[in-house]
C-alpha cells in the first residue's frame, strides 16, 4: 500500500459547552490542512462520520465550497477507521492523490441509548437490559477470567494505567491518575467492572489528510506510511456486542481475523510493533484485545501486565495516550484518535508519553457493536 498520512488535527476529547460537533470537525480539519501545508481547494476527495453529531459532508460549508466528493460513512464504533479505509481505498485506485478521512461526535451525558431494532434485533432485546453496554461487557469479562484463570485485580491495573497516560495528553478528558485502590473500591456497575472501569460517551474530533506515496514524497522527508486497513465483521459463534444468544460453536471473534489479515498484508508480524492503541471500552476489552490481536496468548496478559510491557516504557506499549477510558468515546472520531496518537508516536511528538528508542511500527485496533472490528498497521 503506497499511503502516507501527511497531516493531523485533533479537537480535544471530553465536553466542550457551546460547541457542535461539526464546529470541533472543522476545527479539527483545518489543523490537519495546516500541518499538512495544503489548503482545502487542494483536497481532491473526502470522507467522514459520526453517530449523532450531524453529517459530515456539510462540513464544507465552513471547509469551503469547491466541489470536492464527500462521503458519509457510519459504522458504530469503526466509523473512523472505516473513513480511513475508504479514503485510502480512493488513494490504492489513483482517483485521488490528496484525502481528507475526520470524524467527530458529541454525544449527550448518560449511557448509549442503541436502538435494537436498528441492528436487526426485535424490541424485546431492549427490554430484557443487553442493549445496556455496560452488562455485555460484564458478562463477557467474567467468562474470560474463569477460562484462562485471570485475576480480577488486573482490571484495575488496566484502568490506573489509562489514568497515568491520559494525564500527560492534553488533549484527554480525565487528565487525573486515580489509584488501583480507588478504581477497584469505586462503585460497581457490571460486576466485576466499577465506574473507573468505563469509558464515557463524550464528544471530539480527529481529521487525518493522506496522500499517495508519490505525492508525500514531494511534500515531506519521511513521511508516516500507512500499510495496511482491514475491517471485518462477526462470524457465526463468536460472542458480540448486541448478540441475542450463544450459539454452540465457538468461533473466534472478529479481532482476530481482522488482525490477522493485517499482519499478513503488511508483512509485519506482532512482534515487529512497536507501540500499539487497542480498544478499551472497559479494562476488560484491553486485557481481551491483547490476545486477540496477536500479541500474547490467552491468558499471559497477567504476566505481561504485571512486569510491566504495556507502560510506555514497556517492549509494547498500549494505549499511550490514555485510550478510550481516559479520553471517552465519540463514536465516530475515536478509531481516527488512535491512528492520530500513532502518528504522533512515529513522529516523536509526543512529549512527556513519547515511547522511547525512536519508534518504527504502531498497529491501532477498534472494536464496536454488532461485532466489527478493524486493524491498521503505520511505519516510519
Amino acid at each position: 500500500m503506497s499511503v502516507a498520512i501527511v497531516g493531523i488535527g485533533m479537537h480535544r476529547f471530553g465536553r466542550t459547552p457551546g460547541m457542535s460537533g461539526r464546529q470541533q470537525a472543522v476545527v479539527a480539519t483545518r489543523d490537519a490542512l495546516a500541518d499538512a501545508g495544503v489548503d482545502w481547494k487542494d483536497v481532491q476527495f473526502a470522507v467522514g462520520g459520526s453517530a449523532s453529531g450531524g453529517f459530515a459532508d456539510t462540513l464544507v460549508n465552513e471547509l469551503g465550497l469547491t466541489g470536492t466528493a464527500f462521503i458519509n460513512v457510519s459504522n458504530g464504533c469503526a466509523t473512523g477507521a472505516s473513513a480511513l479505509m475508504v479514503a485510502a481505498s480512493m488513494i490504492e485506485a489513483e482517483k485521488a492523490d490528496l484525502c481528507v478521512a475526520v470524524g467527530f461526535d458529541k454525544h449527550e451525558p448518560g449511557a448509549f441509548n442503541a436502538d435494537p431494532e436498528s441492528v436487526g434485533l426485535g424490541a424485546w432485546y431492549g427490554s430484557t437490559g443487553l442493549m445496556l453496554t455496560t452488562q455485555f461487557f460484564g458478562m463477557k469479562i467474567q467468562r474470560y477470567l474463569h477460562d484462562h484463570d485471570l485475576p480480577v485485580s488486573l482490571l484495575a491495573k488496566v484502568s490506573a494505567k489509562a489514568f497515568r497516560n491520559g494525564a500527560l495528553n492534553p488533549n484527554a478528558w480525565r487528565r487525573t491518575p486515580l489509584s488501583e485502590h480507588d478504581i477497584a473500591e469505586a462503585p460497581m456497575v457490571s460486576d466485576p467492572l466499577t465506574k473507573y472501569m468505563f469509558c464515557s460517551p463524550g464528544e471530539g474530533a480527529v481529521a487525518l489528510v493522506m496522500a499517495s506515496g508519490k505525492r508525500a514524497a514531494a511534500m515531506q522527508s519521511n513521511p508516516v506510511m500507512l500499510r495496511s486497513v482491514v475491517q471485518r465483521t462477526r462470524r457465526y459463534g463468536s460472542f458480540e456486542v448486541f448478540s441475542p444468544w450463544l450459539a454452540p460453536e465457538r468461533a473466534d471473534s472478529p479481532t482476530v481475523e481482522a488482525a490477522g489479515a493485517c499482519f499478513e498484508d503488511a508483512g509485519i508480524g506482532p512482534a515487529d510493533v512497536d507501540v500499539a492503541q487497542i480498544q478499551d471500552t472497559e479494562a476488560g476489552a484491553e486485557i481481551m484485545h491483547m490476545s486477540e490481536t496477536g500479541f500474547c496468548a490467552a491468558g499471559e496478559q497477567e504476566e505481561l501486565i504485571m512486569l510491566g510491557h504495556t507502560e510506555i516504557g514497556g517492549p509494547l506499549p498500549i494505549n499511550t495516550d490514555g485510550g478510550c477510558i481516559a479520553n471517552g468515546e465519540p463514536i465516530g472520531a475515536s478509531g481516527l484518535r488512535q491512528i492520530y496518537e500513532n502518528v504522533v508516536q512515529l513522529r516523536g511528538q509526543a512529549g512527556a508519553r513519547q515511547v522511547p528508542g525512536n519508534p518504527r511500527v504502531a498497529f491501532s485496533h477498534v472494536y464496536g457493536a454488532p461485532g466489527l472490528s478493524a486493524c491498521t498497521l503505520l511505519t516510519r
